[in-house]
C-alpha cells in the first residue's frame, strides 16, 4: 500500500487583503489575494480542507503580549493618533507600524489563523497547517516592530506546547526572527533556527552566529548569519545539514516554519539570491521530515513572487507539481509578461558567502548543537485547557463602533492596489 497522503489544513480569510499600510508601505497585504487567487486557479483547495480563520480575541493575544499594548491597539484608529503620540512612541508604532484602518481586526484574523492551525495539530485533525497571512516575526511583547503588530508565530507555539513537550521553529525570510527568538531565548522547549542577512546595519542587527540563548535556553537559539547574494546551491546545502543534525539532537515533536518570501531574489527589501524552486526546497525537506507541521508566510515586497512562492509551496507541502503556466485568475496581469510560475527575475547578485565563511558558520553551529547532550526531558503535568473563549451575539455591540465600518467598506476596491504597469507604486520605491 502506498504511504497515506498528509492531511492539509488551509486558512484563509480575505479581510486581510483588503487592508492597506498606506502608500508607499513595502507591505501589500494584497499579496494574499494573489497568493489564494492563485492556490484555486491551480485547483489546490481540493486537495485539502479551507477554513476560515476565527479573529483571536484580545485575552488570546495577551497570552504573549502586555494587556495594556493589546488595549493600545484595540483602540488606536488614524483618527485618534494625533491624541497620543506619547503611546505611540513607548510601542514602536509610526512609519514602519503605520496606524491604518481595521488595524487590529488585521491582527485579530492572522493571529486567529496560526493559533487555529496550531490547535488542529495538537488534535491531531491534520498533519501540516498553513496560514499564508501569519509569520509576523518581529513583534514583541510590548512593542510593533519590523511591519509587524502580534506575533502569532509566539500564540501558536505557546499553544503547541500544551501537548508536545519540543517544538522546533524555523525562520527562512531574509530578517532575522527575533521577536520569536527573544520569547523564547531562557528556554529549551523551543528551538529556535534563523537563516538570514546579517551584517551591514540590515534590520534587525540581530542573530549573530554566537547568539544561542542563555540560562535553560543555551544552545537552543541558532543563527545563520549569511551575506548578500546567498544562491540556492550554498543554501539549500547549508539548510539540509543544521536541520538535520537539530532535528537529530533535539527531536521535536511539532515544527513551526515561517517561509518569507523577501528571501527571494529581485524582492523590494531583499538582498540574497534564491529562486522560487529553492526557496521551495527548504519546504520539501522540512515536510519530508514527517513532523507535524505549521507553517505561515511572513516578509515578501514584490507581490507578484510572493504569490508564486507560497502558490509553488502549498503545490509542495500537497505532493503536487504544478504546471508552469500560471492558469486565469483574478491577477493574471501581475504575472505578465511571460505568466510563468517559476520565474528567473533578478538572479544576478553575486553571491558575497564563500566557501570558506559558509564552512566556519557551519561548523560553528554545529559545535554549539554539541552542547545539547540529547533532548530536553519536560515533566509533563496536566495538559492545559485549550484556549476557549464563548460565543457572543453581535447584536450586542455598538453599530457605530469602527469595526462595523469595515463591513461597509468590504465591497470598496482600493485604486493604490490595484494598477497597471508604470503606476505600480511596489516598483517605484527602490529597495
Amino acid at each position: 500500500m502506498p504511504p497515506a497522503k498528509d492531511r492539509v489544513s488551509y486558512f484563509y480569510d480575505g479581510d486581510v487583503g483588503s487592508v492597506y499600510y498606506g502608500p508607499n508601505h513595502p507591505m501589500k497585504p494584497h499579496r494574499l489575494c494573489m497568493t489564494h487567487s492563485l492556490v484555486l486557479a491551480y485547483g489546490l483547495h481540493h486537495k485539502m480542507e479551507i477554513y476560515r480563520p476565527r479573529k483571536a480575541y484580545p485575552a488570546e493575544l495577551a497570552q504573549f503580549h502586555s494587556t495594556d499594548y493589546i488595549d493600545f491597539l484595540h483602540r488606536i484608529t488614524p483618527e485618534m493618533q494625533d491624541q497620543y503620540a506619547k503611546e505611540l512612541l513607548m510601542y514602536n508604532m509610526g512609519e514602519d507600524c503605520p496606524v491604518f484602518d481595521n488595524l487590529f481586526e488585521f491582527c485579530q484574523i492572522y493571529a486567529g489563523g496560526t493559533i487555529d492551525a496550531a490547535h488542529r495539530l495538537n488534535h491531531g485533525l491534520c498533519d501540516i497547517a498553513i496560514n499564508w497571512a501569519g509569520g509576523l516575526h518581529h513583534a514583541k511583547k510590548c512593542e510593533a516592530s519590523g511591519f509587524c503588530y502580534v506575533n502569532d508565530l509566539v500564540l501558536g507555539i505557546l499553544e503547541l506546547l500544551k501537548y508536545f513537550p519540543r517544538v522546533l521553529y524555523i525562520d527562512i525570510d531574509i530578517h532575522h526572527g527575533d521577536g520569536v527568538e527573544e520569547a523564547f531565548y531562557l528556554t529549551d522547549r523551543v528551538m529556535t533556527v534563523s537563516f538570514h542577512k546579517f551584517g551591514d546595519y540590515f534590520f534587525p542587527g540581530t542573530g549573530d552566529v554566537k547568539d544561542v540563548g542563555e540560562r535553560e535556553g543555551k544552545y537552543y537559539a541558532v543563527n545563520v548569519p549569511l551575506k548578500d547574494g546567498i544562491d540556492d546551491s550554498s543554501f539549500i546545502r547549508l539548510f539540509r545539514v543544521v536541520i538535520s543534525k537539530v532535528v537529530e539532537f533535539y527531536q521535536p515533536g511539532a515544527v513551526v516554519l515561517q517561509c518569507g518570501a523577501d528571501s527571494l531574489a529581485g524582492d523590494r527589501l531583499g538582498c540574497f539570491n534564491l529562486s522560487i524552486q529553492g526557496h521551495a526546497e527548504c519546504v520539501n525537506f522540512v515536510k519530508k521530515l514527517g513532523i507535524p507541521l505549521l507553517v505561515t508566510g511572513g516578509g515578501g515586497y514584490t507581490k507578484e513572487n510572493v504569490a508564486r512562492c507560497w502558490t509553488v509551496e502549498t503545490g509542495v507541502l500537497l505532493d503536487t507539481e504544478l504546471p508552469n503556466e500560471i492558469p486565469s485568475n483574478d491577477y493574471i496581469k501581475y504575472f505578465k509578461p511571460d505568466y510563468t510560475l517559476k520565474t528567473n527575475h533578478g538572479l544576478n547578485l553575486d553571491n558575497l558567502n564563500t566557501k570558506a565563511y559558509l564552512s566556519a558558520i557551519k561548523m560553528q553551529v554545529l559545535e554549539n548543537l554539541r552542547h545539547i547532550q540529547h533532548a530536553p526531558g519536560v515533566q509533563m503535568h496536566e495538559v492545559p485547557p485549550d484556549t476557549y473563549f464563548p460565543d457572543f451575539d453581535e447584536g450586542d455591540f455598538n453599530p457605530d463602533e469602527r469595526l462595523d465600518q469595515h463591513t461597509q467598506d468590504k465591497s470598496v476596491q482600493r485604486d493604490e492596489e490595484f494598477y497597471d504597469g508604470d503606476n505600480d507604486n511596489d516598483h517605484d520605491m527602490d529597495s
